[in-house]
């Protein structure tokens, strides 16, 4: 088991959420990406455990056309500047990823301009494909050469030459030892030589344990990038399709049969493939956009977070913000957002409230990271199947009509399941458990015996029947924070103990409470001891407690 195996990605796109300009002057840094500091703890407050930004290095304008891979975007701030913003990260027990545009430069990389100062008798001449010095270009170049998508500004790299691949393999060890990253994201992995990226996949294996190298990858048979000797992941653009069309069509055998083929792809075992989830990213349009009906905002990410594989949010998506790709330009899918406009949005923002419950919900259900895949009930408007980890079963329902429908799902384990956002309570009879699934929503239904409190997203009348448990240590602890909003021992009632000391013992309260909780759903992980631990905030582990109810 990997830290990868239970993320949950928050997708940034500095040089777009920090309202940098569109074109670099190259002029002094200005040091923006400080402004993101916020956004981290934001993203653990919502249930993230990994951040993937990018692209962050010296570029021309959109930062895809690298100008210097060692070096952060002038317009970001400067190398510095990135590794506090990666040991901030780590500090709140989140990993990060980065962006590698290893398939293409931009213009004004060294490479390239030493080609144009000294043609045939410059050594770089063949770090490019195809370059022709009896052509010519919109830019006059004098020669001409190979590019990516049909854009000049983005020159291909020749991926099959040593000292190609023996400068991108620097650049990897220079990013990790520098700024200490967890993981690349390889853009236009789709046109990437094979041999290349299992270069790239043994340079990473080298320079840090557990270093995730993921790609971008649109259609195809996944397994061909997705393997022991070339890529951890790929980014899943046939689930992607699905989500949103199989909502706005009414169509769950779209979702439910992607799945199922994927699920096949990785020969049908919960690790065969663990794929890049998501439902929008910088390249294409917001959710809440796509969605005709924005109901389905609630279906479409109870799937994100349970199906297979890895899911991810885009920043600014977990607001229901919106997005439309234009014919010339993706500003609107990149816009500069202040996270200040957004204050209380985990209390207020029922979109948000939603994706921090099922943040929280994946982080303490190992069944969600590790479980394998069994379909259980499909209808055009109706979908159930269940993920099963160590005999624990969670099941899965949504519905995307706007009448509330009634499933009855087989069910071998278990005697009680209580819905995990709803906080409804559903007997097992005869292996077999009755569910009334909502209008445009869903739950996840997880063995009552490990839900002690009320659930974080909807408020909740306890069900008829429901069982009552001794108090124990956590729950305790948990109705004192619903209380009062912190523990209830205040500072008056201990005046032996300084505030200093104090503190740290609400910390510790706080702490112990979670674990225990923690524990009562399933292994704890040393990844998530350290994630507790390292979380010493007394307001953000008050909304950690909160958010089990």
């Amino acid at each position: 088991m990997a830290w990868y195996d239970e993320a949950v990605f928050y997708h940034i796109y500095p040089l777009g959420l920090t309202g940098a300009p569109k074109e670099n002057s190259y002029s002094e840094p200005v040091q923006r990406i400080n402004t993101l500091f916020p956004w981290i703890s934001h993203s653990k407050a919502l249930g993230c455990n990994a951040i993937y930004i990018g692209p962050l290095f010296e570029s021309v304008g959109h930062g895809y056309e690298t100008t210097d891979y060692k070096k952060l975007d002038s317009r970001l701030g400067t190398n510095k500047d990135l590794t506090s913003f990666v040991k901030e990260c780590h500090t709140q027990g989140i990993r990060v990823i980065l962006d590698g545009v290893f398939n293409h430069t931009g213009r004004d990389f060294f490479a390239f301009q030493d080609i144009k100062k000294n043609r045939e008798s410059s050594p770089y001449k063949d770090w490019y494909c195809n370059v022709n010095f009896w052509g010519n270009n919109e830019y006059n170049d004098g020669f001409s050469y190979e590019n990516w998508g049909g854009y000049n500004l983005l020159a291909k790299l020749n991926q099959n030459n040593p000292a190609v691949k023996d400068y991108i393999c620097d650049v990897i060890r220079f990013w990790v030892s520098e700024f200490d990253i967890d993981g690349i994201r390889l853009d236009a992995a789709d046109v990437l030589n094979f041999e290349y990226m299992q270069t790239l996949r043994r340079v990473t294996n080298e320079v840090k344990p557990d270093f995730w190298l993921m790609g971008e990858v649109i259609h195809g048979d996944y397994n061909r990038w997705v393997n022991e000797g070339t890529l951890h992941s790929v980014t899943n653009y046939h689930l992607h399709k699905a989500l949103y069309s199989g909502h706005n069509d009414h169509n769950y055998f779209e979702i439910a049969h992607t799945v199922k083929r994927l699920y096949e792809m990785g020969g049908n075992r919960p690790e065969g493939l663990k794929l890049y989830n998501f439902v929008d990213n910088h390249d294409v349009e917001r959710i809440y956009t796509k969605l005709s009906d924005k109901a389905h905002y609630t279906p479409v990410h109870i799937l994100l977070y349970t199906l297979p594989g890895v899911p991810s949010i885009y920043y600014g998506s977990e607001f229901g913000i919106e997005g439309k790709k234009e014919r010339f330009s993706d500003d609107s899918l990149r816009p500069a957002l202040s996270l200040s406009d957004f204050e209380n949005a985990i209390e207020n923002n029922p979109c948000t409230r939603l994706l921090t419950a099922l943040g929280r919900i994946r982080q303490t259900t190992p069944a969600l990271s590790y479980g394998d895949y069994k379909e259980l009930l499909l209808t055009n408007r109706q979908y159930a199947f269940s993920r099963t980890h160590n005999g624990t079963s969670v099941l899965v329902t949504v519905n995307n009509d706007g009448n509330d429908y009634t499933m009855t799902l087989p069910c071998d384990s278990g005697s009680q399941y209580k819905g995990a956002l709803s906080g409804d309570i559903a007997s097992v009879t005869n292996g077999q458990i009755t569910i009334t699934v909502k209008a445009n929503s869903g739950d996840i239904w997880l063995p009552a015996e490990d839900v002690f409190c009320e659930p974080p997203f909807v408020e909740h009348t306890p069900t008829k029947g429901t069982t009552d448990h001794e108090p124990t240590k956590e729950s305790k602890a948990l109705e004192s924070v619903r209380q009062e909003g912190t523990l209830s021992t205040s500072a008056e009632e201990l005046p032996s103990l300084d505030s200093t000391t104090f503190e740290q013992g609400k910390i510790a309260g706080l702490q112990e409470a979670i674990l225990a909780i923690m524990e009562k759903k399933g292994p704890i992980t040393e990844q998530m001891r350290k994630d507790v631990s390292n979380n010493t905030h007394h307001d953000s582990l008050v909304n950690w407690v909160k958010s089990f109810y």
